[in-house]
């Protein structure tokens, strides 16, 4: 039976200022209806750039792609990257769909999501406006999104992260496609609206009998829903295998990699192995560091910060003098504690209020009531001239390292100007301080010249490390500071915090949807849900031995891993 997809001696190359890069060297690959191929890869393997170049969405130039993407939906085959313009136009979204790792950037902000739906119902079948109008209402209800009809007339914005994703699964699906492609569509979602949405393409492709190309990074999620891995690296297809037995035996050092630094699978105290000490040889034998003691719960041990009965709320609606008559409340009542030397780990869903906790810590966002304690003083009380000093002390580490680097400035700018802002000393002793932070991060000193677009996602994680530190601050945010990072990545950067906290004897809070990394980088773990505190305790306690009906749910969630 001939394949619904042959990749065969598939290779793209960038040309630019005269210089040529290989991106995907000559891989072959095939997809089978009703089959689930999961192309899995840290960033620059290759993988996004293989699916874009199916349905040629990629620029050429700069792209030059050679060899072979035959594509068999019914009895002729075609070769898609020989298709015109006009050919592929009913080839996307007709016969074959794609589902992008980022929602709201694939779809349109100033169109309703009903209409966007709509039209490419109306591009690929010969129907009535009333007849589209009806399956898409159709496809929402079946993608499980709430109200139909009211989500229908929603603008993208109005919508969570989550329910974006099943907009983006409705209009991948509503043309029925022979071949779905899914770009990383769970990376950025919490686990247990990552499970949702794996079981709805799990169940959608077995009721279309679709051929399905999975792209991620996490080898968790694709032991989930995978019915044969490829593995990519720097371009290169290293080990081919159905799921089961990939898994259970993986060939290639990388994957075994790849398995090996998950948090979930280490201790406390452990430190991660990474991809390079596998690609090196024989895998290394991680050695356990002693395992760090737990605050004592009765007090005994110096308390950083104390949150007294902290409630936030923003406003939703205004009368015509411009009084606040409807709030949202964001954190609800939440008293906590921060013991100096200690990670707290902050879990909970999108909108939960963790990271409005953490910034209302840092006095970025307002507390409507309550008391922040740093030290025994309220911080809720400080002028902008004392809050100024207060923030030298306490410091962020942002999600997106990327967005909070001025692309302007240089990284060696970058991690001088707090220095400068707070008058540390003179302009070669910054320099110097530069160059000693970027080797803590593990960075270079030349690097200081160079801008935050010629860096990795993991080394922009390290700069904007390098940079909350410049100031030797005693707390540090960490804002889902590791969580769009690929799993090797991931596991470098942990490494880093935790070096670093023991370095500089920083107090860390640890904010993620992702228990499993909470739980190895805490002493100590609280859950939040809908602004209010649901569970706190030991790490090991919280996570082996929940209490909470929801923590329960979210630690069931979790993607993992059984060996055939």
């Amino acid at each position: 039976m001939t394949p619904l997809l042959q990749i065969r001696d598939f290779s793209v190359r960038f040309s630019t200022e005269g210089e040529t890069t290989t991106a995907v060297n000559k891989i072959s690959l095939t997809v089978n209806r009703g089959e689930i191929l999961a192309l899995v890869g840290e960033s620059g393997s290759g993988k996004s750039v293989t699916s874009l170049s199916i349905l040629q969405l990629l620029p050429s130039p700069p792209a030059l792609l050679s060899g072979e993407i035959l594509f068999s939906p019914g009895s002729e085959t075609v070769d898609l990257l020989q298709l015109s313009s006009r050919a592929m136009q009913a080839v996307r979204g007709g016969q074959v769909g794609m589902i992008f790792q980022e929602p709201m950037s694939s779809l349109n902000p100033v169109m309703r999501c009903g209409p966007q739906v709509m039209e490419a119902l109306l591009q690929h079948r010969r129907i009535t406006a009333t007849e589209a109008r009806k399956r898409t209402l159709d496809w929402f209800a079946r993608v499980q999104l709430p109200s139909p009809e009211t989500t229908f007339a929603k603008y993208p914005h109005q919508l969570s992260g989550g329910q974006k994703q099943r907009v983006m699964i409705a209009m991948a699906m509503c043309c029925e496609p022979d071949l779905l492609i899914c770009d990383e569509p769970t990376t950025a979602l919490d686990v247990t609206v990552q499970k949702a949405v794996l079981e709805l393409i799990g169940d959608l492709q077995k009721e279309h009998n679709m051929g399905v190309i999975f792209i991620s990074h996490d080898l968790g999620v694709v032991a989930q829903i995978a019915d044969r891995v490829a593995i990519l690296y720097k371009g290169d297809l290293l080990e081919e295998a159905p799921a089961h037995q990939l898994f259970r035996s993986p060939s290639h050092p990388y994957t075994k990699a790849l398995l090996a630094c998950r948090p979930a699978l280490h201790p406390k105290g452990v430190r991660l192995p990474v991809v390079s000490d596998f690609m090196g040889g024989a895998p290394p034998h991680v050695i356990a560091q002693p395992q760090p003691t737990a605050p004592a719960p009765n007090g005994a041990h110096e308390v950083l910060v104390e949150m007294q009965h902290v409630t936030v709320r923003f406003p939703t609606r205004t009368n015509l003098f411009g009084k606040h008559t409807a709030h949202y409340t964001a954190v609800n009542d939440v008293s906590l504690q921060l013991i100096k030397g200690e990670t707290l780990g902050l879990v909970g869903e999108s909108g939960c209020g963790k990271t409005t906790l953490g910034r209302t810590l840092l006095r970025l966002v307002e507390p409507w009531a309550g008391r922040i304690l740093l030290n025994g003083r309220d911080i809720t009380r400080l002028s902008k001239d004392q809050l100024r000093t207060l923030r030298k002390d306490v410091q962020l580490v942002f999600q997106d390292p990327f967005s909070s680097l001025n692309p302007r400035l240089t990284i060696g700018d970058a991690i001088a100007e707090p220095m400068l802002v707070y008058g540390m000393g003179n302009a070669s002793e910054r320099k110097r301080k530069v160059a000693d932070l970027l080797d803590k991060v593990g960075l270079p000193a030349e690097h200081a010249r160079r801008y935050p677009h010629q860096f990795s996602g993991g080394q922009r994680q390290r700069i904007v490390i390098a940079r909350a530190l410049a100031l030797e601050p005693g707390l540090l945010v960490c804002d889902e500071s590791v969580s769009a990072l690929d799993v090797s990545v991931q596991a470098q950067v942990l490494n880093l915090l935790s070096d670093l906290k023991k370095e500089f004897g920083l107090t860390l809070l640890f904010i993620s949807h992702d228990l499993s990394v909470v739980r190895y980088m805490s002493d100590r773990i609280a859950v939040m849900r809908a602004g209010s505190i649901v569970e706190s305790g030991a790490a090991e306690d919280v996570y082996h031995r929940p209490t909470s009906a929801y923590t329960k749910s979210l630690i069931e969630a979790i993607p993992t891993i059984t060996a055939g």
